[in-house]
């Protein structure tokens, strides 16, 4: 199946700012960045990176709104060119490293834009991992719950029926569920995942550092997850050669390949960098702290806290999903006026 899953997506006009220039660091400012970076990961007590398109493009995956972006080159009546499929795609050096974070012990969640599955595939514990916009290797079962990851891309998007169905079974002697299996990829007027972003509302208010790499963070509420981690008191790095909508919220701004950044990176970490032998999936961590929970409090002289926390963590997971929801509304509409045209022109 072609990478191009763009070309599957409903029609939808609002698709943010594309082509915008792109920076660089010069390699003396490139050298103290990393190095500031690393001083704050070996700090931070709670990691938490933001993941976007910009780490597949090493991979043969082109981004979507960088200078030959999908969307990009649509606005220029132009094609994008793809070097591989999903299926032969490998994780990329920051994948990997990503991944050596974790096991290090740096990073404790990973919170991913990315629908091309090679976090899964390289090996990332699931359980410490959300992916907010689907998985082309991931069907789910509309009865149960009960994810499915495939060898093959599943090859339908928008929360479709794939055509198989669940076969689960809890116990002996009971039949399995036979419950229909859907496509976990979204489409531009579906929600978002509640479990994911349940798990990833709850790791960015607990994290004391947010880092995010090549995502300019346009698209809500996924992009906006990092000023959770801001609003708490922790710091935030961005790592993306364009600009971004939150860079005035930065307190470090690297203009450079998420690869190249990611290699100083390690060596100054001194963590090694796992191998890669094919894809591989990795359900669940060994890790003490692998599970992510809200923020409570420890005592109960301080009730009050702990019900301000919880209301304040309420309303705002409420904005974003109303924010979201607006905006499914609105491109719902949209198509649907846009319909009702084109029917008046047949006739």
């Amino acid at each position: 199946m072609s990478v191009n899953y763009a070309a599957g997506l409903s029609p939808y006009s609002d698709k943010g700012v594309c082509g915008l220039p792109e920076s660089f660091d010069s390699s003396e400012e490139l050298k103290a960045k990393v190095e500031t970076l690393a001083k704050m990961i070996k700090e931070s007590k709670y990691l938490v990176v933001h993941s976007g398109a910009g780490i597949s493009t090493s991979a043969g995956i082109p981004d979507f709104r960088g200078p030959k972006g999908v969307w990009t080159l649509e606005e220029k009546g132009e094609t994008p060119h793809f070097d591989t499929t999903f299926e032969d795609a490998r994780p990329t050096f920051t994948h990997l490293a990503l991944l050596g974070l974790q096991r290090a012990g740096y990073l404790k969640y990973l919170i991913s834009q990315n629908v091309d599955g090679i976090h899964v595939r390289s090996g990332f514990p699931r359980d410490l991992l959300s992916e907010l916009h689907g998985n082309m290797f991931i069907e789910e079962c509309e009865k149960c719950g009960r994810q499915y990851v495939r060898e093959k891309v599943i090859g339908v998007m928008g929360l479709k029926p794939t055509g198989r169905y669940c076969d689960f079974v809890r116990s002996r002697g009971l039949r399995g569920c036979r419950g229909k299996l859907i496509s976990t990829i979204l489409d531009w007027e579906d929600a978002l995942p509640d479990k994911d972003l349940n798990k990833a509302d709850a790791a960015s208010r607990r994290a004391d550092l947010a880092l995010t790499l090549g995502t300019s963070m346009q698209i809500k509420p996924s992009g906006d997850l990092p000023l959770l981690t801001k609003r708490k008191g922790g710091k935030l790095a961005i790592v993306n050669l364009q600009s971004t909508k939150h860079d005035k919220h930065a307190n470090l701004r690297i203009n450079g390949y998420v690869d190249d950044v990611m290699k100083r990176l390690m060596e100054l970490l001194e963590v090694d960098i796992p191998k890669w032998d094919g894809p591989t999936v990795c359900e669940s961590s060994t890790e003490s702290n692998s599970e992510v929970k809200p923020e409570t409090a420890d005592t109960d002289t301080e009730t009050e806290t702990k019900v301000r926390i919880k209301d304040e963590r309420k309303r705002d997971f409420a904005a974003l999903k109303q924010d979201h929801n607006i905006k499914e509304g609105a491109a719902r509409v949209k198509r649907e006026r846009q319909a009702a045209v084109e029917v008046g022109e047949e006739k």
